[in-house]
């Protein structure tokens, strides 16, 4: 079947088992992917971390993929390097961009202790120091004595780091400022502008002011591409780091690549939309922002249930206002429960997010792994793939062609797609956040008299199609129906 309609799927979720065996499974999970209608997958960090146990985001060696025996063992929490590699090669061959999630910010479990000058600043205001400057010793030096600067003999000392969060020599956690010449956060025009100044987030923070650091991650970016045939990039934490480095790092990668051919999105955590559209113009456009005002929105929604105004559901988002930069997504491994960022969309409302950006013309939507096959432990979700799949089907076969909205009321909302030549049929979606209700719309290439049924099988009645291709659709209450025309062989046949 032709489908121009793509789909991320982030493929984990933060509490994964340590057993070494993620890259397998997305391996062996290649070809059902595809065959729903998963056109890239966001893989999770690589890089040996802090440990077996540790989701990829405290980074210790980039240069170091499941390969050498560091931080206590060979492979990451999801296995080897030839185990990645062979998961990389199996989406390939499935016809899915796999995409690396690459953490820049900061690394983590210095090998050696150096001592250097600090001051120690406030953290609620990273401007403010709260000591005059002294000595400390801290975990900067990185000589990766496990690789034996095998791919890359840089190693790192603490003037190529802006801070630190732990002081040796006074076992004291807090947030240090290392000192020095050409020292100090970037300035704030470059980074987020939170707690005075969001330069540093956690761990050794990485100063991409200094020339050896830029030389080093462009160098590491060249091996790494070479190495995994990587189709794209997903940059954690940008808020934290020099916003001109990374889009100049990025504008390296796709004219190197081809843009067509490597697709890079960032995470800016940030929900303000002027905040969202200032960073989009000093990075020219130069690559995809997560919808993080979305999310945000579908959590409230979900919390306040009937209280919620539908017809705001888009307000403030880049899915409305930049579409075409958007990364739509319901929720990711930081907003699951427990997770710092935890703002968890309720179950009863997931159906409805997902259709919301899954049916949408607008953004690039993203199925999270922790909703898609449910998580386990203590922080355990429900699975939403029964509904995920049906609405995935519904994506490759009706969502096609303009969208007409219809987000008139408070609690019964809902939009239609026309269609295009290749998948003429359009659709029709309804949701509702109270007791349901019906809405009156039009799909103007259906045909008089063609009946539409709900796909996702919520709904038992029928629609007929009058003329001019109005319809009145009904929904239960606090949920969706998808309406689209009756006769399923026909488009299974396309």
């Amino acid at each position: 079947m032709n489908n121009v309609n793509g789909v991320i799927m982030q493929y984990f979720e933060w509490y994964l088992p340590d057993d070494g065996k993620h890259w397998q499974r997305l391996k062996d999970d290649a070809k059902h992917l595809a065959s729903i209608g998963i056109t890239s997958v966001w893989m999770p960090p690589a890089f040996k971390a802090t440990g077996t146990d540790d989701a990829g985001y405290g980074v210790y060696d980039i240069f170091d993929l499941g390969e050498f025996d560091q931080n206590g063992s060979v492979r990451t929490k999801y296995g080897t390097k030839d185990e990645y590699l062979e998961a990389i090669n199996a989406l390939k061959e499935n016809g899915i961009k796999p995409i690396a999630d690459i953490v820049l910010n900061h690394k983590a479990n210095g090998d050696k202790k150096e001592t250097f000058t600090v001051m120690k600043m406030d953290p609620e205001n990273r401007q403010q120091p709260i000591s005059e400057p002294y000595e400390i010793e801290g975990y900067t030096h990185f000589n990766f004595p496990g690789r034996n600067k095998k791919y890359n003999d840089f190693e790192w000392h603490w003037y190529h780091f802006s801070g630190i969060d732990y002081d040796a020599r006074n076992d004291e956690t807090g947030i240090f400022q290392i000192q020095g010449e050409n020292k100090g956060w970037a300035d704030n025009e470059y980074v987020d502008g939170e707690k005075g100044n969001f330069d540093f987030l956690m761990f050794s923070d990485i100063d991409f002011d200094h020339p050896e650091v830029i030389q080093n991650v462009k160098e590491w970016a060249s091996w790494f591409i070479e190495t995994t045939g990587i189709s794209g990039f997903r940059l954690d934490a940008i808020k934290h780091i020099n916003r001109e480095v990374v889009a100049d790092l990025v504008s390296i990668l796709t004219d190197a690549m081809g843009a067509e051919n490597f697709y890079v999105f960032g995470e800016y955590w940030v929900a303000d939309y002027d905040s969202k559209v200032g960073y989009l113009e000093d990075i020219e456009y130069g690559f995809d922002l997560v919808d993080v005002k979305l999310h945000m929105n579908f959590f409230d929604a979900s919390k306040q249930g009937e209280a919620y105004d539908l017809s705001q559901i888009f307000d403030g988002t880049l899915m409305k206002e930049n579409p075409w930069n958007a990364v739509t997504f319901v929720e990711n491994h930081d907003t699951q429960h427990g997770q710092s960022l935890e703002s968890f969309v309720e179950d009863w409302f997931k159906p409805l997010a997902y259709g919301i950006i899954l049916l949408s013309e607008s953004g690039l939507p993203t199925v999270f792994y922790g909703d898609y096959y449910g998580v386990e432990g203590e922080f355990g979700q429900t699975s939403f793939q029964e509904i995920i799949d049906k609405l995935l089907f519904i994506r490759r076969t009706f969502a096609y062609g303009d969208q007409y909205d219809y987000f008139d009321d408070a609690h019964v909302v809902g939009w239609t797609r026309q269609g295009n030549e290749t998948f003429p049929d359009g659709l029709a979606t309804v949701i509702s956040n109270n007791s349901g209700g019906e809405k009156r719309m039009q799909v103007s290439t259906a045909k008089p008299g063609e009946v539409f049924v709900d796909y996702l099988g919520h709904h038992d009645g029928e629609v007929t199609i009058e003329e001019d291709g109005w319809g009145t659709f009904p929904v239960n209450g606090g949920s969706i129906s998808v309406w689209a025309p009756r006769d399923i062989e026909e488009h299974l046949n396309k």
